[in-house]
């Protein structure tokens, strides 16, 4: 059996300008990285934005598992079979983050015959623009720090200073670290921190930005640090809008590329679901709803993440109604969920999918609240029974759910046609009500709530006393209207990732909370989730190499 980088490197590609017409995108509103990748113009959005939208699709998940449930595979798959089935589409995604490609999960292009390529490239630095990202966020952290050695006119309380550095990698000794050590001109001496580059708030601005105004505007609302009278300080009060709008000024424009299939693929931004929002830029999306017919877009992680932050962040500030959901499951995690150990995935056993599936139950329970129509699809393993698979589809039909089968990581675009004609009859029979859960006016502690037990199922909330007090002050700031960010582990719908399946009355921990002023909402921090992973007993990086003829190879 190929791998996933094998298959994706012996695919013929076309030149992204015949993907381009596609799409009756001219050459001239392409930005070229090579031959297989491109830059939308901003005159391509100048021209089409009076034009009416196609429907939205949005892809998303049960709590996922190592058993593997395949969401972007599914999502590059549907598109590839929506082509196939005579309507226009195009694939709306994240971008990966190098952290995770050396980490854990590998690439993140989709997988078997349901690619977006060229893969190796999009995995590995693709046209720069989590680099951009990287260098805007510690050109702040520097000008931050210099201002402080420079006499701090600001009066900048270096024990409120709330900014951290970032890079795009799994570093875990980077957490918590001391700067300005050496001589008195080498800095004020203070404790820093690093987070990853796609839990940055100038990650979460770049994806809700409508144009470089709106970056500009954006971040210049950056709360960098408090100064002695607790008031914040911005970085437009450090002068440094300027400069990191110029950094960023090429990563805004969305980036085309294609499917193995040649179906045009939209790729920009990467927030982290479990961690900041978890969706695409604003800007690639409405790009693509404007170019056809059907636009096909995930959300990080399990429902319970991706998808209420897409509803609840992404819709509200972007004014998005989706038509339709699909929520991908497989046999395998569902019985991982009803306790089955990993390797046993294999085998028949009904009494434990019968345990497991409340998972997914609860997850169609969730999007119901949204009043948005639901297509569950199992990604099909070879594994599974006949029996499996019937006990799937009348569950979920009995639910008010349409079903379907995938089989896109096998047979792509063609594995895919079950699903793309029952998403396409869903979206032509069912009308969606998309609301959001809850209503601005709602306090951050309403709306933590809210989430935590309309969405997790948890019947209490608990703040660490820190957190009591900063909530009271960010309200106090004017801060109370934003739409919460909850970040949460991915494994469990509560904030113990050895909870499966459905628990319910647990307690949520909120241990941190902060707000991004710029990007528009309040982060909560649960559990003992990091914004700085690690890499694992043997990460990803150890397989992964490059042959004499310069073909990456282990990267999947």
């Amino acid at each position: 059996m190929k791998s996933d980088i094998e298959i994706a490197l012996e695919a013929e590609l076309q030149p992204i300008q015949e993907v381009a017409k596609t799409l009756d995108i001219s050459e001239e509103d392409l930005e070229l990285y090579g031959k297989y990748k491109a830059k939308l113009s901003d005159e391509l959005w100048e021209k089409r934005k009076g034009q009416p939208d196609g429907r939205l699709v949005l892809v998303t998940a049960i709590n996922p598992t190592p058993a593997g449930e395949g969401k972007t595979t599914t999502t590059v798959g549907l598109g590839q079979a929506m082509q196939k089935i005579g309507k226009r589409s195009v694939i709306a995604l994240r971008e990966p983050s190098l952290g995770p490609c050396f980490g854990i999960k590998g690439g993140a292009a989709g997988g078997g015959y349901a690619q977006v390529v060229p893969m190796d490239e999009l995995n590995l630095h693709f046209t720069g623009d989590f680099h951009a990202i990287t260098s805007a966020n510690n050109l702040l952290a520097a000008m931050l720090d210099n201002h402080i050695q420079q006499g701090n006119k600001l009066r900048i309380d270096t024990k409120q200073i709330v900014w951290k550095r970032c890079v795009d990698m799994n570093d875990r000794v980077l957490r918590n670290i001391t700067v300005g050590l050496g001589r008195k001109a080498d800095g004020i001496t203070r404790e820093d921190h690093f987070i990853i580059t796609v839990a940055s708030e100038i990650m979460a601005i770049l994806c809700l930005a409508e144009n470089l105004q709106d970056l500009k505007e954006r971040l210049g609302r950056i709360i960098v640090a408090y100064n002695f009278d607790g008031e914040p300080v911005t970085a437009r009060q450090l002068h440094a809008v300027g400069a990191m709008a110029a950094l960023l000024k090429e990563a805004l424009k969305p980036n085309l590329i294609q499917t193995l299939e040649h179906t045009p693929a939209v790729v920009h931004g990467g927030p982290f679901a479990n961690i900041a929002h978890g969706c695409n830029s604003l800007r690639a999306t409405k790009t693509a709803l404007k170019l056809a017919d059907y636009t096909i877009t995930e959300a990080g992680f399990g429902a319970d993440l991706g998808a209420e932050k897409f509803f609840d962040i992404k819709c509200r500030i972007g004014g998005f109604k989706p038509d339709a959901v699909v929520l991908v499951a497989t046999v395998r995690a569902l019985k991982y969920n009803g306790g089955v150990a990993r390797a046993d995935l294999g085998k028949e056993n009904l009494e434990a999918l019968e345990r497991g599936i409340a998972n997914l139950e609860k997850h169609i329970e969730n999007i119901a609240k949204y009043d948005v129509p639901c297509v569950v699809t199992l990604n099909q393993f070879t594994t599974d029974t006949e029996e499996e698979l019937a006990f799937v589809r009348t569950f979920c039909e009995e639910r008010g759910c349409e079903f379907a089968l995938s089989q896109v990581w096998e047979k792509g675009g063609e594995g895919g046609i079950e699903l793309a004609n029952k998403v396409v009859e869903t979206v032509e029979k069912k009308e969606s009500h998309f609301k959001c859960l809850y209503e601005d006016s709602l306090s951050l502690k309403e709306k933590m709530e809210t989430v935590a037990k309309e969405i997790y199922g948890a019947g209490n909330v608990v703040y660490d006393k820190a957190v009591e007090k900063e909530i009271a002050r960010l309200e106090r700031l004017g801060f109370g209207n934003m739409p919460v960010c909850m970040a949460k582990n991915q494994y469990s719908l509560s904030d113990d990732p050895s909870l499966l399946g459905r628990p319910e009355g647990f307690t949520i921990h909120i241990r941190d909370v902060y707000v991004s002023a710029g990007a528009g909402f309040v982060v909560a921090i649960t559990g003992t989730v990091m914004t700085m992973p690690g890499l694992p007993e043997i990460p990803a990086a150890e397989r992964i190499d490059v042959d004499d003829s310069g073909r990456i190879t282990g990267l999947f």
